[in-house]
């Protein structure tokens, strides 16, 4: 266990340069103490690695050293080949850049970790879209990468929800690929960064010059926080339900594992017939409707007062059509 640590503490050094203590104990989720003991090993086995005191001060490895311990595992080479995903990776333009590399990372391997990538690309399968949904349409999505490796600024056409159309000129930070869906992470000259569905850029003109990336900007922290905030803004009501026996797997596929499954948690006891209630966050009272009558009888609406009363008028509308 300190071997593989060790090893990774000597990586973490060559590929990012200049690291603090706290820096690399949050890196190997370890204690501030316990990097002290292992740079020291490090520098009693011959690593050249030194500290710089002061506040800007970190360890280091002397300029030119560089390790020959890295070597893949059988897991860790297939791991790599269980993360490559050729639809997302076409959609980029790199299809055939990502084709060529796994080529020639199977070739590069030793006999048993390829035997073990080579098992995985057989028999793993990665499809990102949902059931029912084929992926966006995102004509724009290599400019807009390129755009994002290269610091360029943007302009663009794009169609917001309820069809309005804007214009923006924006510096891109980065993309992020959620059920299908590609979304940019870019911010005006001026302002904040947010997020835009790039299947909703209907042009796109890359603009001259470089742009500074704002020193510190962590994409993958933004998107957590932003698909945090998202889920909070978008559950603006509560429905109170009473479930019928066994029903709470087709609840779920209706409404959503995460929302069912702490409302099957913090619900009481079933009644007598082994009915339950749950109190439910939903986007809105009438989007509460739409979703709980695919449920039919299996689910009764006791609150709000507006929504039982929408789910009677649909039912009477119904035993009108049906006779």
């Amino acid at each position: 266990m300190r071997a593989s640590r060790l090893l990774s503490l000597l990586l973490l050094l060559q590929s990012r340069g200049r690291m603090t203590a706290p820096e690399l104990a949050a890196e190997l989720e370890v204690s501030v103490r316990t990097v002290y003991r292992d740079v020291e090993a490090l520098a009693a086995a011959g690593v050249p690695v030194y500290a710089d005191r002061g506040p800007a001060g970190g360890y280091q490895l002397l300029d030119g050293y560089r390790t020959r311990l890295n070597g893949l595992t059988a897991e860790e080479a297939s791991s790599l080949f269980l993360a490559g995903l050729p639809g997302p990776a076409a959609e980029l333009g790199l299809g055939e850049v990502a084709a060529t590399a796994e080529l020639k990372l199977l070739a590069a391997l030793p006999p048993e970790p390829r035997s073990h990538a080579s098992r995985m690309r057989e028999r793993f399968l990665l499809d990102v879209p949902s059931w029912y949904r084929s992926g966006d349409d995102v004509p724009h999505l290599s400019q807009v990468a390129e755009a994002v490796w290269d610091q360029q600024p943007l302009h663009m056409t794009y169609r917001r929800w309820g069809r309005q159309d804007v214009d923006r000129v924006i510096h891109p930070y980065g993309l992020v690929l959620k059920g299908g869906s590609w979304y940019l992470v870019a911010a005006p000259a001026d302002g904040e960064p947010r997020t835009y569905r790039v299947a909703r850029i209907l042009t796109l003109e890359t603009l001259p010059g470089r742009f500074p990336r704002p020193e510190g900007f962590d994409l993958a922290a933004f998107w957590r926080e932003f698909a945090k905030e998202f889920r909070e803004r978008m559950y603006t009501a509560e429905a109170v339900i009473k479930l019928a026996p066994g029903k709470g797997e087709l609840l779920a596929y209706t409404l959503g594992q995460d929302v069912v499954g702490a409302a099957l948690a913090a619900a009481g006891e079933p009644d007598p017939e082994g009915w339950v209630t749950l109190t439910l966050p939903v986007e809105s009272i009438t989007h509460a409707r739409w979703l709980l009558l695919r449920m039919g009888a299996d689910v009764e609406v006791l609150r709000p007062p507006e929504l039982r009363a929408l789910m009677g008028e649909a039912v009477a509308e119904l035993s009108k059509m049906y006779g």
